[in-house]
């Protein structure tokens, strides 16, 4: 588990997941606006996280489909420190082995089931942006918005 931390007062994550090799230029659009990009695994190979990186720094954790050399680096789990929020990202809630709320944290991004998700369980959202992969509709993407001391997420979905 890494930390990587950010500070500001208003800021925009896109948040992307399960693309499985394709990433769609709709998404692309979308997350043009952000200050950061959490890609929630299932990723399918790495010039997907080469794309994002030209959009905005990436997080990326692996997820079960991603396999062979390009993802042996990227972490089953990846803390996020954004000013006063905690962000705790991996891809399949099943292997979620901490209590987020006891941890600190106040989200949990996570991907795998291909369907979109906004939750909160004992003050923790709970965040699924769905996929944006090479799937049936809905295909969506989500934004986390952090402004002072709220932490409110938006499923969008693409018009393909």
């Amino acid at each position: 588990m890494s930390i990587k931390s950010q500070s500001s007062d208003d800021y925009l994550v896109g948040v992307i997941s399960d693309t499985h090799g394709l990433l769609r230029p709709e998404a692309i659009k979308v997350l043009e606006s952000t200050d950061l990009i959490i890609h929630a695994g299932d990723i399918g190979k790495h010039e997907v996280l080469e794309t994002l990186r030209a959009v905005s720094p990436v997080y990326a954790v692996r997820g079960n489909m991603d396999v062979g050399g390009w993802a042996r680096d990227l972490p089953e789990t990846e803390v996020v420190e954004i000013g006063k929020f905690l962000l705790y990202v991996l891809h399949n809630t099943d292997e979620l082995d901490i209590d987020p709320a006891a941890a600190g944290f106040n989200a949990v991004i996570y991907g795998h089931t291909h369907l979109a998700s906004i939750d909160r369980k004992n003050n923790v959202l709970f965040l699924n942006p769905g996929t944006a992969g090479p799937f049936r509709a809905p295909i969506t993407v989500a934004l986390l918005h952090l402004r002072g001391n709220s932490l409110d997420a938006e499923l969008v979905e693409l018009n393909l």
